[in-house]
């Protein structure tokens, strides 16, 4: 008599096939998920050695490793907005603005990298800067600046993410249209346009910025 048994899963990774895992992930392109390590086995360390030698910067989900789509346009104006948002931190010791290279541990196994974030000293332990490559914290504001590679059910995934561990503002940037989602839980938000002005609400108060300020570093050229 032959016994057959099921394959060991990898720990915290409940899905029985691809689909079932592109459905958990938000129906990213599978183009996007490394398969080495195999999906579910991937650590911090996995992720932080493929990042500090390749490229598209991945993020640790559940054990997988996923390419974010990072378009150097979308990299311009992340890095951008990042710099104005900089500037209004230092100039008042807030606190720290990190890019998209910056890692947050929200919880074992999920480390999310997003492309603009501020955390404040308060919320730092000992208000010091983490010595941690992966620091086991939210940041107070997340920035995400959309690609073509991005889909609607990945974003909501991550903004649930977001929300449940900490963070208290996320800021969804549209380049293509030219707009900023701006939210304040998971399920309330408001929509801003170029011609409007982007606020830092509770997190940062007093900050204030143009949308047509941010967008206009889509639009510079050299002179001649």
């Amino acid at each position: 008599m032959t016994v057959t048994t099921d394959p060991p899963r990898a720990p915290g990774l409940d899905v029985e096939n691809m689909q079932e895992l592109l459905d958990m992930l938000g129906d990213i392109p599978p183009a996007r998920i490394r398969m080495r390590p195999f999906p579910g086995t991937a650590t911090e360390e996995d992720m932080l050695r493929i990042n500090e030698t390749d490229k598209p910067l991945c993020e640790l989900i559940d054990g997988v490793l996923v390419e974010k789509p990072k378009a150097w346009r979308e990299s311009l104006l992340g890095t951008w907005l990042g710099t104005l948002l900089n500037n209004f931190v230092v100039a008042r010791n807030l606190g720290i603005v990190t890019g998209e290279a910056g890692n947050y541990k929200l919880r074992a196994k999920l480390v999310r990298l997003p492309d603009v974030a501020f955390i404040s000293w308060d919320t730092l332990p000992g208000r010091r800067q983490p010595k941690d490559a992966v620091p086991l914290i939210a940041p107070d504001l997340a920035a995400e600046v959309l690609s073509a590679g991005n889909t609607r059910r990945e974003i909501a995934r991550k903004l649930k993410d977001y929300f449940k561990h900490g963070v208290k503002l996320v800021w969804i940037v549209d380049p293509d249209a030219r707009t900023v989602r701006v939210h304040t839980a998971l399920d309330q938000f408001r929509d801003l346009n170029a011609d409007d002005t982007l606020d830092g609400g509770n997190v940062l108060p007093g900050f204030q910025l143009a949308l047509n300020e941010l967008f206009s570093v889509l639009d510079r050229q050299g002179p001649g």
